[in-house]
């Protein structure tokens, strides 16, 4: 999955240090990222010597930093800023990269890129928020407010009936691909509840036997991502939410199709059906 950077390590622990002029630099307009153009047909984005903005530390991978270009400095930057070459993409077109580490720290730099743009004055007082010198937090002078990053929890599901396996497909959203049952985790619930809620409301279908699979950081919705699977418990007839689903279809495993992209948890849960691998979920 995108998170799997091993033997690279991920740190994110907040530090105050200033960009030299190799480090990686992440600009976000939109959903989108700036690159600086391509490299043997890989993604290359932008460095700290090729940007005139004051620049935000994110994190370090291993020991390389990777900073982040603010929202209030993206905005003001022009094309002449951005260098020759550059070129703003949709940021689910980054996932092709095939430097993982990269696509890692750019989806998860998205996640704090859309944290700072929505918190730039205080929710309490309205005042303009300060960025901490000591840890990823803002702070109102006014007030003391103190804001830290949001992570919204959410489910991932994948119902089975034997061998098959409950696939469906959003309605109203870019990506058109197979999925599973997703949905976020409300007020007061625990996992489980939200598992056998979000199946109900957009299949139709009471659900038991739980098993964790794993998690996943998704930046480029500022979730966490907790996939289970589940097995159909009663009626398998499907009453699907025509708001949420465009499809909700039980798919022989013989008939899933392989998921070629592992980077998301939803294609690791699929080809672990698929493979005849979901019991190994605990």
């Amino acid at each position: 999955m995108i998170q799997d950077i091993a033997p690279k390590v991920f740190h994110n622990e907040y530090q105050s240090v200033r960009p030299a002029a190799g480090d990686t630099v992440f600009v976000f307009r939109e959903k989108k990222v700036l690159i600086a153009g391509y490299e043997n047909e890989d993604i290359v984005f932008p460095k700290a010597g090729d940007l005139d903005a004051e620049l935000q530390f994110l994190f370090r991978i291993d020991g390389q930093p990777y900073f982040l270009c603010p929202p209030e400095e993206s905005e003001r930057l022009s094309e002449e800023d951005t260098g020759s070459g550059s070129a703003f993409i949709p940021l689910m077109e980054a996932r092709r990269s095939t430097d993982l580490p990269a696509m890692f720290a750019c989806m998860t730099a998205y996640h704090l890129f859309t944290w700072y743009d929505r918190n730039r004055l205080c929710g309490r007082c309205g005042q303009p928020l300060q960025h901490s010198e000591n840890e990823r937090m803002l702070r109102c002078p006014n007030c003391g407010n103190c804001v830290f990053p949001t992570i919204a929890p959410a489910v991932i599901v994948g119902v089975t009936d034997g061998e098959r396996l409950l696939m469906t497909k959003y309605a109203d959203r870019a990506y058109k691909g197979w999925a599973l049952i997703a949905g976020f985790c409300e007020i007061g619930e625990t996992v489980e509840d939200t598992v056998r809620r979000e199946v109900l409301e957009e299949a139709g279908i009471r659900v038991k036997n739980m098993r964790y699979v794993a998690s996943q950081p998704w930046g480029s919705d500022s979730n966490l991502l907790i996939g289970m699977f589940c097995e159909a418990d009663g009626a398998t007839e499907i009453h699907m939410d025509r708001e949420e689903l465009s499809r909700a279809v039980w798919v022989q495993r013989a008939d899933v199709p392989e998921m070629k992209d592992n980077h998301s948890l939803t294609g690791y849960m699929i080809e672990m059906f698929r493979t005849g691998k979901e019991n190994e979920a605990s």
